[in-house]
């Protein structure tokens, strides 16, 4: 009896490098929340349980230097990716489309969404104070399942409708940009800061 895996869905997982990374993201970070009054407007309308940049900064890496090489050092970990998923393609044509500041409070989270237009997306976390909430990733067949048992609690990572990951400050996730994904919402005061990205496909 044989039971071969296919169609996988991968995660890119790795570590910014050591240094004073992630205090000059997160001073960084503060900056921008701090002046960005359009941001603010947006995340009011918006509902947005916290602050984002998403909607109203779209030049980061010209406004802190750490933005800038936090840029070139995404643009390596997206070319590694592409090549664990065997894309043919050259290295040239990835393309680093938007980069966002996110904050998040008690209770702050994002609900489930994918990202259009984009073929990898992701996010550097910054700090992830105990209780901060989890990424949740969704099984992408999830709709199709119909009449499809629910699995076992002992059903291994790659069988599971939902996986939950808590990152650690200092990680960098990836994913292909389809993947549906949601923030759980936060059980603590502190902060929960990230940066998060989507990268295209120059033609």
């Amino acid at each position: 009896m044989t039971i071969r895996t296919l169609f996988p869905t991968r995660l890119y997982q790795e570590r910014l490098p050591e240094g004073d990374w992630l205090e000059e993201l997160e001073d960084a970070c503060w900056m921008l929340e701090d002046g960005d009054q359009a941001g603010h407007a947006w995340c009011e309308e918006k509902g947005y349980p916290g602050y984002t940049s998403y909607a109203s900064l779209d030049d980061l890496p010209s406004r802190a230097s750490i933005f800038e090489a936090l840029a070139a050092k995404l643009e390596e970990h997206a070319w590694t990716f592409a090549q664990g998923l065997h894309w043919d393609m050259d290295r040239d044509q990835l393309s680093l489309d938007a980069l966002w500041v996110n904050i998040l409070g008690e209770a702050g989270h994002h609900s489930g969404h994918i990202h259009p237009g984009s073929i990898i997306s992701g996010t550097v976390y910054i700090t992830m104070p105990d209780g901060a909430g989890d990424i949740r990733f969704e099984d992408p067949r999830l709709g199709l399942m119909m009449a499809a048992p629910a699995e076992t609690d002992a059903a291994p990572e790659e069988a599971r409708r939902f996986v939950y990951v808590a990152p650690k400050a200092g990680d960098v996730l990836m994913w292909e940009s389809w993947l549906r994904h949601e923030v759980m919402p936060s059980r603590t005061e502190e902060a929960r800061i990230s940066v998060s990205f989507n990268f295209g496909l120059k033609r």
